[in-house]
């Protein structure tokens, strides 16, 4: 996912890399899957597959972690996932808000897995009036005009905005204005931030259009192929019964 500002530099504490951190989630969840069917140990090769990464990008990111495996035994999968959880902060419990609460704040706000994440949903919020006291997932909505409020009151850190783009940018000034450091962004726009707020973007549209893109070039390249197949057939070559497929001739 792209953020919505210039990065900040390129290492965190302990010196690891933000590309590194950016796939620590993939491992947590391949290891959490191995946890949930009791697997001890894995080998880098067999996670580095379930994460969609190769094993020695794998490994020199668990260097990282000061974690390098056993020869011949591979990975404690338990230890993995509490210091993979320890490293992204998961072992202490993160509030978070959602401003926006139309048909994607309302599906967020039911999404299960923020609570086994770590994240606990501690508000929603909404510029609607009528939206004012009714229960989305078992949480009743708050009005905008408690935002700060809201945000002091449940020592949130991690903002999620879900507004239409027009409101993003306000909504975001807000957050960060009430103490808001961390902001997830589903609107479609780049918001603006100061410096030691961190911004991660989802802009489903954009990954829509990425695939539409690798759809057509695929597309292209099997009407080139089947160009060239015509292309290679002999003039007066019998064709099929549709006219385009050329009659196989025995040897």
């Amino acid at each position: 996912m792209a953020t919505g500002r210039t990065h900040r530099p390129a290492t965190r504490s302990r010196g690891i890399p933000e590309a590194t951190v950016a796939r620590l989630p993939l491992y947590l969840r391949a290891l959490t899957a191995l946890s949930e069917r009791s697997v001890p140990t894995v080998s880098s090769e067999e996670l580095a597959a379930a994460a969609g990464v190769n094993s020695a990008k794998l490994r020199k990111d668990f260097s990282y972690l000061g974690s390098y495996g056993t020869r011949g035994v591979g990975y404690d999968v338990e230890y993995l996932v509490y210091q993979i959880s320890r490293e992204l902060g998961l072992t202490q419990d993160w509030p978070v808000v959602i401003v926006g609460i139309g048909n994607l704040g309302a599906a967020l706000a039911n999404y299960g897995g923020f609570a086994s994440r770590g994240f606990r949903v501690a508000a929603l919020i909404d510029a609607d009036p009528s939206m004012a006291g009714k229960p989305v997932a078992g949480i009743p909505v708050q009005h905008t005009d408690d935002l700060e409020k809201i945000i002091k009151d449940n020592g949130v850190s991690i903002g999620v905005i879900a507004t239409p783009a027009g409101a993003a940018q306000q909504v975001c000034d807000r957050l960060v204005g009430a103490g808001v450091t961390s902001i997830l962004n589903f609107a479609p726009t780049v918001l603006s931030v100061p410096d030691g707020v961190d911004v991660r973007k989802v802009d489903l549209s954009i990954e829509l259009q990425i695939l539409a893109f690798h759809e057509q070039r695929k597309a292209g390249e099997e009407t080139a192929g089947e160009e060239a197949v015509t292309a290679s057939v002999p003039k007066g070559t019998p064709k099929g019964p549709d006219g385009d497929v050329p009659v196989v001739m025995p040897a």
